[in-house]
């Protein structure tokens, strides 16, 4: 071999080093980017067991984001203690962003002002990250209630005053509280009925137990169409998609808003980045029509927005629901 022929298989040679070091290397660099986010599976923790609001937000998503994220969201469910074991779950995990809290406004508005000695505080603990859904309750009525509009039922309540009773999926709950806080908007005297959780408190308001109750639109929509039930308002502060019909109580009463709210949260000191790019994910799942269909089944309208958003929404939920708690003398049990 001549020199000009071992100078030319040496250059090759190097050639094919460096662009084995440089292929090498493509990996590690990509993992010690602090940018790249997600490299690996992300958690939803539900703070219920399988099948209620929350749960059915964070599966639904779940699927929608593992395709739109490239990496497997699972759905981990914590039910206890009234959502402290879910909060723990998540306080006592890597602020890394591959774990989320997806819950309802009772841990974040409701749980703070009935229990005084919480192990976790909000602000302190939680980072907002987007408020995926939002489901409406609704104002129902036996059919032989003799009222067909809320108004008609506000007349009928101050005529009988004190001898009407509603039902509620239990004491402290979104749907005990939105009745509290429409009777003290109203000035009407209805007696409250507790039970455990709202698959109680619907077949009451058929039995006559109970001649009112809040809930969600699937656990009605059956009566309604059988002749049983009257739906006379929503809890929510617009007209809902799910029925545009039915009134808002807020035309009634200026501002009454409790919808039930699910959003996402993460642990305290998470990075900015990571929560924008979740927030922005969950935003664009929303939108999609095979989610909008699921949520809408449910009884669930799709929300989505920012960490911003979502922290006014806690913030001015926290309110109401404070001051519909201390009128209504709701004490932990």
């Amino acid at each position: 071999m001549n020199r000009p022929q071992i100078r030319l298989a040496r250059r090759r040679l190097c050639l094919s080093l460096g662009l084995g070091l440089t292929t090498a290397f493509v990996p590690a660099l990509a993992m010690a980017n602090p940018d790249a986010w997600p490299t690996k599976p992300i958690r939803f923790i539900v703070p219920y067991a399988p099948g209620g609001l929350p749960d059915t937000v964070a599966r639904v998503l779940s699927q929608q984001l593992t395709q739109r994220l490239g990496k497997p969201v699972v759905v981990d469910n914590r039910p206890g203690a009234n959502g402290v074991v879910a909060a723990q779950a998540l306080m006592t995990s890597p602020a890394d962003g591959y774990t989320f809290l997806v819950t309802d406004g009772s841990m974040m508005s409701i749980n703070p002002a009935i229990y005084k000695n919480l192990s976790y505080e909000p602000k302190r603990d939680f980072v907002p990250v987007s408020l995926a859904a939002r489901s409406p309750l609704f104002l129902a009525v036996n059919a032989r209630v003799p009222a067909n509009s809320l108004n008609d039922f506000v007349a009928l309540a101050k005529s009988k005053s004190g001898t009407l009773n509603y039902g509620s999926s239990g004491i402290g709950s979104t749907h005990h509280l939105s009745m509290e806080a429409l009777k003290t908007a109203l000035t009407l005297d209805i007696k409250h009925v507790p039970f455990r959780g709202s698959g109680q408190s619907v077949p009451a308001l058929i039995g006559d137990q109970v001649q009112v109750v809040f809930a969600a639109l699937p656990s009605l929509s059956g009566f309604v169409k059988s002749g049983q039930v009257k739906i006379l308002g929503t809890n929510s502060l617009q007209r809902s998609a799910l029925a545009p019909k039915i009134p808002a109580i807020s035309e009634v009463v200026p501002g009454y808003d409790f919808a039930v709210t699910v959003g996402l949260l993460a642990a305290k000191g998470t990075r900015d980045d990571v929560v924008k790019k979740m927030a922005n994910a969950v935003s664009e799942a929303v939108k999609m029509p095979e989610v909008v269909s699921q949520f809408h089944v449910a009884g669930i309208e799709p929300v989505g927005g920012s960490s911003a958003d979502y922290a006014k929404v806690i913030a001015d939920e926290a309110a109401r629901y404070a001051q519909a708690i201390k009128v209504a003398h709701v004490m932990a049990e």
